[in-house]
């Protein structure tokens, strides 16, 4: 063989060789490219699917008892006030007691001038003696008469009417006794005493005032209050009703005393529901022997609510309303949603008191999505195994050479 045909063929062998190898590389370079796609596809697949998870925030009830007050304002009342008015018409002579004095049962606190009065006591005396006089005569008359029927020198017609007489004479000597008794009655009341031990809170009268009997629709003369105990009432609504009972004690406050409490009882209920307002009036007593506290002034009254030994606690951002009632949405050990209806116990803000429905176990997804169900699978912020970012089939690839 020549020399050029031994080079020739092992010229045509290495191109051949080359080539084959150059298909072998290209086919490995496409297996990889193919395989590295369809697995970046699967990664790209598992984290859409896993974004499509909703990602919540559970809480744990809190299961301490929280206490809650019930805080209404109410005025402070006397617990006994007398408005006093005058009885008997006249002039006002003089005054003994000024708003706040201390006065004692029968004190004098003014004196009433009615000569109007005066005069007809005069003439009501006058009255009675002329009627006792005629009532004598009477008497007299009769007895004579009684003394003369033996004779005949009366009859018996004439003597009854004498009789007659007589007993007609007594009655009007009772009468004109009685208007007498009534007007010395009327006497007395132009004194004007204290009814009770107590404090004068008002008096709109002065010396040489005209004073009308009775109310006259005008204002009393003197109010006299007893202040060593003092009336609270407050309107109570109605669902707070049922937890705040008589002998219930609350807590009381006033204006000119901002750092201090008193104490104070609840001593009677209404026992109604005003259909205005919804609420029941109730009366509470506060004690007052040191007479710090002013009748009139206005008071804030705190009660502390019952609650029950262990309560069940949540955020109110966990609540569902929908057309399910009220529910809450919690999360099992398999991550899975169990959607309970509960009942609230008492609204205390960004925090409800579940009343049942619940336990303390229950992990509690603190702002729950729209739409979620029970069964929906849901991951748990912060716990280990979120997967992150998938990696593009771009950017899994390898380069070619160049």
């Amino acid at each position: 063989m020549p020399p050029e045909s031994g080079s020739s063929v092992v010229s045509r062998r290495g191109l051949y060789l080359a080539g084959l190898l150059t298909a072998s590389v290209a086919a490995i370079v496409v297996i990889m490219g193919l395989t590295t796609r369809k697995m970046a596809d699967a990664k790209l697949s598992e984290w859409t699917e896993t974004q499509a998870t909703p990602v919540v925030a559970l809480a744990a009830p809190d299961t301490h008892v929280r206490k809650s007050t019930l805080d209404l304002p109410g005025r402070l009342e006397a617990y006994t006030q007398a408005q006093i008015y005058a009885r008997v018409s006249g002039y006002l002579k003089e005054w003994k007691a000024d708003i706040g004095t201390p006065v004692k049962a029968g004190e004098l606190l003014a004196e009433i001038d009615a000569p109007d009065l005066d005069q007809q006591i005069m003439q009501a005396e006058a009255d009675v003696a002329s009627a006792q006089a005629n009532s004598k005569l009477s008497d007299a008359t009769l007895s004579r008469g009684q003394q003369l029927i033996p004779s005949g020198a009366v009859s018996k017609q004439d003597l009854d009417q004498r009789a007659a007489d007589a007993a007609n004479k007594q009655g009007l000597v009772k009468s004109a006794q009685a208007n007498l008794d009534r007007l010395r009655v009327l006497e007395q009341y132009k004194r004007i005493t204290a009814p009770f031990d107590g404090l004068v809170t008002v008096r709109s009268t002065d010396v040489g005032q005209l004073i009308n009997a009775g109310n006259g629709g005008g204002p009393p003369m003197f109010v006299v209050s007893d202040t060593s105990r003092l009336r609270v009432y407050v309107n109570i609504p109605q669902n707070y009703v049922p937890s705040i009972r008589v002998g219930t004690k609350a807590r009381m406050s006033v204006p000119e005393y901002p750092d201090r409490t008193f104490s104070a009882t609840v001593e009677a209920s209404a026992q109604s529901v005003d259909v205005s307002s919804g609420t029941t009036r109730m009366l509470l007593v506060v004690d007052n022997a040191s007479g710090e506290l002013m009748t009139g002034a206005f008071t804030n009254v705190s009660f502390d609510l019952p609650h029950p030994e262990v309560a069940v606690n949540v955020p109110a951002s966990a609540l569902i309303f929908d057309q399910g009632g009220l529910r809450i949405a919690t999360v099992n050990n398999d991550n899975r949603v169990v959607v309970k209806p509960v009942t609230i116990s008492r609204d205390l803000g960004k925090i409800i008191e579940i009343g049942s429905g619940l336990t303390a176990d229950d992990r509690i997804i603190e702002s729950p999505p729209d739409g979620i169900a029970s069964g929906d699978h849901v991951r748990v912020a912060g716990e280990a195994g979120t997967p992150g970012e998938p990696q593009t089939a771009a950017a899994s690839e390898p380069r070619s050479a160049q």
